[in-house]
């Protein structure tokens, strides 16, 4: 596929089982137990990202395993990616993939923005989301209020999981203390709250086109 395709889309194509939605994103984990078996799946990563000319993948790799993110419309380069750490005896884990995104809510963004973007020393994409240019840090977004609110906190984490892992993650956090706040959003995103009422939102990709 070379046009931009939905989530939906992806997740129906063969041989992408390993692979989940996250945003924009498509991520695969491999655990490997070591080093140097990462090593190994991250050069043949290399070797097919080379033949199929991508330039934007990213591969973060460490002693415990490899984690592989692409656009949707990579699936012929996923499902390559995935037959390569089958050959090398390494299943994926596809509960293990998440992304986060730091959220804060702002009366006035266009003033505010300029200030994390020097902060961060991020690069801005559109009108409201700054992006880590090493592609390491987690992205930092602005969502508009009407008023202000003092008495609630305005910064908040927006941690994309597996669409299949979502039930299983909101329960883990109940069942450590926290609450939810509204489920007015879901499947797209529930927002949950800490015991003094700090928020998060856990979002998947189901809702999204």
């Amino acid at each position: 596929m070379t046009g931009q395709i939905t989530a939906a889309q992806f997740h129906a194509a063969d041989g992408v089982e390993d692979w989940r939605c996250l945003y924009h994103l498509v991520s695969a984990y491999f655990p490997t137990g070591s080093l140097t078996k990462g090593v190994a799946l991250v050069d043949e990563i290399g070797r097919l990202a080379d033949e199929a000319q991508q330039q934007h993948l990213a591969v973060d790799l460490r002693g415990t395993g490899v984690t592989v993110s692409l656009t949707r419309r990579d699936v012929s380069l996923a499902r390559r990616i995935s037959s390569a750490a089958k050959e090398l005896g390494i299943p994926a884990d596809p509960t293990a993939v998440q992304l986060v995104n730091v959220t804060l809510d702002a009366l006035a963004g266009a003033d505010v923005l300029p200030f994390w973007r020097a902060l961060l020393g991020y690069r801005q994409i559109g009108d409201d989301y700054l992006s880590d240019p090493s592609r390491r840090g987690p992205g930092f977004g602005l969502q508009p209020m009407d008023e202000a609110r003092p008495q609630r906190n305005r910064m908040h984490l927006d941690i994309a999981v597996p669409h299949d892992q979502a039930e299983a993650r909101i329960a883990a956090a109940l069942a450590a203390g926290g609450h939810l706040v509204s489920d007015a959003h879901a499947p797209r995103w529930w927002v949950l709250a800490d015991a003094e009422g700090n928020e998060a939102c856990v979002a998947t990709w189901l809702g999204h086109e």
